[in-house]
């Protein structure tokens, strides 16, 4: 089975053989993929399909990238782009950010370095659209980013700020099924090197705070294990 699209992406880039290889690994990676080749095309399919991230390369026969996203711009369109190009140069690099580019890698890259570069731009402008709204709940979880306060049926529940942040992405995901990948990456970012298990130890820390009452009577459970999959954490189910 497919894992869950962690985003859909929009790679625009004319020549064929870098469009397929960066479609075929971050499809791997777990993205929803789709392709464009020159810049018209690109601002068509942003404007019709909606991605969450564009992949843009610079150097396109009709409009450039920066063209590209400065039309975007104009409509009102504020999906984050990730620039690819040849050029390394300072001052393209700013002209880049400039017209409303979040990121830039320059050719030739590691697909690796492109993947976290996406990731790490989603998980930005993600926590600030999240970041409208204070206060995350789910059921009866209640979690304050301003105050960084936690509670569960109206008691306070005290975390580490690593238990604090993966609760966090949890209930901003709440219903979606993560993988210990995905937990890693955005909790412990990307450069994480250490033993994957810590994922399950912060998950069972987790699970022992919200799931038992100072008296030591137990709530229904809101995280659950998708064994081969990951974890998601829902409303508790009434009985």
């Amino acid at each position: 089975m497919p894992p869950t699209s962690i985003a859909r992406l929009l790679v625009v880039d004319d020549e064929p053989n870098i469009r397929d290889l960066l479609s075929i690994s971050l499809k791997f990676a777990g993205f929803e993929v789709d392709t464009a080749a020159t810049g018209g095309d690109a601002v068509a399919a942003v404007l019709e399909r909606r991605p969450d991230l564009l992949v843009l390369d610079v150097m396109l026969p009709d409009l450039d990238g920066f063209a590209v996203t400065r039309r975007l711009r104009e409509h009102g369109e504020n999906i984050p782009v990730l620039f690819l190009t040849a050029r390394d140069q300072i001052d393209d690099k700013l002209h880049g950010l400039t017209v409303g580019g979040d990121d830039y890698v320059t050719k030739p890259f590691s697909l690796e370095e492109v993947i976290a570069r996406i990731k790490a731009i989603l998980r930005r402008t993600r926590s600030q659209e999240a970041a409208d709204d204070a206060i995350l709940r789910v059921s009866d979880l209640e979690l304050d980013e301003d105050s960084h306060e936690v509670r569960r049926a109206g008691v306070d529940i005290e975390l580490s700020p690593t238990e604090f942040k993966l609760l966090r992405y949890l209930m901003v995901n709440a219903g979606r099924v993560l993988s210990k990948a995905q937990i890693l990456d955005h909790v412990w970012e990307y450069g994480w090197v250490g033993d994957s298990g810590i994922v399950e130890s912060y998950i069972s820390y987790l699970r022992r705070k919200l799931d038992v009452r100072p008296d030591d009577s137990e709530l229904p459970a809101l995280i659950h294990t998708k064994r081969g999959f990951g974890y998601v954490l829902r409303a508790a189910r009434v009985t």
